[in-house]
């Protein structure tokens, strides 16, 4: 058989198999599309082999719709489609939110799943501009940014000596390493890397590895590193081993997180040790998770609401940390 023939062959039989899900009546509007894919077709694919892969990596990428992507910054996210909330959580095409609240030994926690389409819809927001001192309630921040679900990230302008290393949606606030403190940095792809004790050759070496920093975080512990729950340092940071409100942030797997908060100093929940909320994350299936502010600072906020039994009595923040919808407000206002 010589090509011309094959060519021919193929290009019907592809033919055949793209049209047949549209049951096309008219033979003129067949052969109308016989003559359109003949002229779209690249020269190169004089060979059945590369016409059949121009065919149907065509249709392929007719079939995976639109790419959801936000703009690295610190700019809003999407607003929210209000029909997308359900009772439990908030489903659309870019992002999946699934929420609950768990009591266990004494604790509530309250948990958010949640697995976006883009590493872009991890977002962060602060009060004011980075390099500023400035405050504002964890709900205000996150009805400003259009927030699905926020928490409090890790009051980085707190610390008057400034000696943390944090970014802000691609932005560097500073970089300087705390030998007493833990880090996490998420990338471009959303995945998470701890570097224990502001570990600086594991931290050089990945600053030269080619990937981004979008995020950075100075808080911790790091509660599960690579899948293994950590033992935690009984002297890290405020009362480790005390009943404590917590709140900590988990990578489940490529583009699905995990936000804890574990209720504390009510009469609902007395809190949780440090190596409780690892242990925790770990029984939560998390590859990679880290310890952020508790306390007072502790919150957690869903559709524009407190998210489990507390209510009121905020503590001003310099900084969230939050997931948003990639779907174009106009796609579902009609515009």
């Amino acid at each position: 058989m010589n090509k011309t023939v094959q060519t021919v062959l193929t290009v019907f039989c592809a033919l055949m198999i793209l049209t047949l899900p549209f049951l096309v009546p008219s033979p003129k509007l067949l052969e109308s599309a016989v003559d359109r894919i003949l002229e779209e077709a690249p020269a190169e694919a004089d060979e059945a082999g590369s016409l059949l892969d121009w065919l149907f990596g065509t249709a392929k990428a007719e079939e995976e719709g639109p790419a959801y992507s936000l703009p690295v910054d610190l700019t809003p996210g999407f607003e929210p489609n209000p029909a997308c909330y359900t009772e439990n959580g908030y489903v659309d095409d870019s992002i999946t939110v699934q929420m609950e609240t768990v009591e266990d030994d004494g604790v509530l926690y309250c948990i958010a799943r949640v697995t976006v389409k883009s590493p872009t819809q991890l977002r962060t927001a602060s009060a004011g501009s980075l390099k500023s001192r400035k405050y504002a309630r964890i709900s205000s921040m996150a009805a400003k940014n259009n927030a699905i679900v926020a928490i409090n990230g890790d009051n980085f302008a707190n610390d008057p000596q400034k000696t943390t290393y944090e970014y802000r949606m691609g932005q560097q606030i500073r970089a300087k390493t705390n030998r007493k403190k833990d880090i996490l940095i998420i990338d471009e792809n959303g995945d998470f890397h701890l570097f224990v004790k502001s570990d600086k050759e594991k931290l050089a070496a990945f600053e030269k590895s080619g990937l981004q920093i979008v995020n950075a975080f100075t808080f911790g512990p790091a509660l599960v590193i690579d899948g293994k729950v950590q033992s935690i340092d009984k002297s890290y940071g405020y009362n480790p081993g005390g009943k404590e409100p917590r709140m900590a942030i988990g990578q489940t797997g490529t583009l699905s997180y995990i936000l804890v908060m574990a209720e504390g100093r009510n009469k609902n929940s007395e809190g949780v040790t440090q190596q409780e909320m690892a242990d925790f994350m770990g029984e939560l299936g998390c590859v990679q998770a880290f310890n952020l502010d508790g306390g007072n600072s502790a919150e957690m906020i869903f559709n524009n609401a407190f998210y489990g039994s507390r209510t009121g009595n905020e503590r001003d923040q310099s900084d969230i940390i939050y997931f948003a919808t990639a779907v174009d407000p106009a796609e579902w206002k009609g515009q």
